[in-house]
């Protein structure tokens, strides 16, 4: 016999099944500067330098380690240096409290950390004239990584990682439930705040869901920790209990802009 699951419990009691992207993870890399002869491409033609060497990766480097510590001093943003076992969220979750009580998007916190990241590294080759001539690969190298905490209006918490060392390989985290909620709060819907960073719309805002939502059909249902919750059309009603939890797929529409960025320009010689 077969087992009975969650989906054939709410078969037929559904009127809408709300699925969301939980934790979300946005890689970011610089596409031209994938491979060797990139690199010293862009070392020799961009830059302007006669020949690529990897002396030029901490001048850069050193220049964008600068520009973020102007960045959080200019806007009194605060400054964590995270130990190897901290939980950055929770190291965090002050700063995003604070941020979020302003009510406007902004940087909570710069958070700095040493991790290993895939980097571009360089051995000298010998040559039979002497010159220096350099060959380029990639390595896992301990490096620095900048954590650029933010609250914003619409998705709530995230941030946007970026690692100080040439390619400067980047990361962006954010949360689908955390946009819903953002969404009814906007809506004067209320829900209950889960652990696991999830949501529990109270039966009385149920009904009001696809306003919140606005590609949502008009019914609704939400199934999360504390069980789930449905409307078909009519008053709602608590439903079964079941695991799991559902929301609205989000895509987010918000530039980080004005974020420090390595300046991938020539640099002073």
């Amino acid at each position: 016999m077969r087992a009975v699951t969650v989906n054939d419990v709410l078969d037929g009691h559904v009127a809408l099944d709300i699925e969301c992207l939980d934790r979300i993870y946005l890689n970011a890399y610089v596409p031209t500067l994938q491979t060797s002869a990139q690199v010293a491409a862009f070392l020799t033609r961009h830059l302007g330098f006669p020949f690529p060497s990897p002396a030029l990766f901490k001048q850069l480097g050193d220049r964008f380690r600068r520009s973020v510590r102007a960045f959080a001093d200019t806007g009194d943003i605060p400054w964590v240096t995270f130990d190897k076992h901290d939980n950055k969220l929770e190291v965090m979750r002050p700063h995003l409290a604070r941020q979020a009580a302003t009510g406007r998007s902004g940087v909570a916190a710069v958070g700095v950390a040493q991790e290993f990241q895939r980097v571009w590294t360089a051995y000298q080759r010998q040559t039979q004239t002497g010159a220096a001539q350099f060959s380029f690969t990639k390595a896992d190298r301990r490096v620095t990584c900048y954590y650029f905490y933010l609250w914003d209006a619409d998705f709530g918490p995230a941030f946007v990682k970026v690692c100080a060392y040439f390619p400067y390989p980047a990361k962006i985290w954010l949360n689908g439930h955390e946009w819903v909620k953002r969404q009814a709060t906007g809506a004067g819907i209320g829900f209950a705040e889960l652990s696991n960073g999830s949501y529990s719309p109270r039966v009385e805002g149920c009904c009001r869901w696809s306003a919140a939502t606005p590609k949502g059909p008009r019914d609704c249902a939400y199934q999360g920790d504390g069980g789930a919750t449905s409307c078909g059309g009519g008053a709602c009603q608590p439903g079964l209990r079941a695991g799991g939890s559902h929301g609205p797929v989000a895509n987010s529409r918000r530039s980080a802009s004005s974020l420090p960025t390595p300046h991938l320009a020539a640099v002073d010689r």
